[in-house]
């Protein structure tokens, strides 16, 4: 399965009169962790959300500049959003499995997209939970509710339900944050394992994190796109003052 690669080019994002994002360009490579970090407010969900176009849902929200995936504008009056974001699947900050068994919430991606043939369903399924590091753990359940699932247990539910429709790109806003310490590094050594087949965007405010999971870290300050470079950089000898600072916690 090919890995995609992405990029912004002088992008402006606007919520009405509101600026959420200034001029930010950077290039994200496949099979890469891309790591946005940044006090809050700062534009990193934002510009999280512009590579699936979540924020088209959002009255009044407008795009300057252009985002590419593979080098398709994904703007572009020819995209058809449903198949972009086929392609550039989405895990919350929030485990948000459906009320329907383990097994259905991974297969509903396919059955949305038509997939009826129960032995193609049935093997995705089993794949993507395996994926997800979870098939141990629920393959002798897969009928019980969704929720019996502890917490970290249902994000990587959640994290196999994006893979089963076989995406090329996996955004993941703040996956953790909302999970205890053995449940996070469960999810951290999945990230690590994922980059062999996904080319991943994380956001996160926890520094640890991004320093442990991510192959290049953008840091975002009001908007702007202040540093962006491999993730060892960025912690050790950033080039920006206010990187520095935020990096070693005097602010943010």
């Amino acid at each position: 399965m090919e890995t995609s690669s992405i990029s912004a080019k002088d992008v402006n994002f606007y919520y009405g009169d509101f600026q959420a994002l200034r001029n930010v360009s950077l290039e994200m490579e496949r099979n890469t962790v891309t790591a946005l970090i940044g006090p809050s407010g700062c534009g990193k969900s934002t510009f999280l959300r512009l590579l699936n176009r979540m924020n088209d849902l959002i009255p009044g929200a407008r795009l300057e500049g252009k985002v590419t995936v593979d080098g398709e504008d994904i703007y572009g009056k020819n995209v058809q959003v449903v198949e972009l974001r086929k392609k550039v699947g989405m895990v919350f900050q929030k485990p948000n499995p459906f009320p329907k068994s383990i097994f259905e919430n991974v297969a509903y991606g396919l059955r949305v997209n038509g997939v009826r043939d129960r032995e193609t369903i049935r093997s995705r399924v089993e794949e993507s939970l395996r994926g997800a590091a979870l098939w141990e753990e629920v393959k002798d359940k897969l009928k019980r509710s969704a929720f019996e699932l502890s917490g970290g247990q249902q994000q990587r539910l959640c994290i196999a339900r994006a893979l089963a429709v076989q995406p090329s790109i996996l955004l993941m806003d703040e996956p953790a944050s909302a999970l205890d310490p053995v449940s996070t590094s469960k999810v951290e050594d999945l990230i690590y394992e994922l980059k062999k087949n996904y080319t991943i965007v994380i956001v996160t405010h926890n520094m640890q994190q991004a320093a442990r999971v991510s192959d290049r870290t953008a840091f975002f300050y009001l908007g702007k796109l202040v540093e962006y470079d491999r993730t060892e950089k960025i912690f050790t000898h950033p080039s920006e003052e206010a990187t520095q600072n935020y990096v070693t916690g005097r602010f943010g």
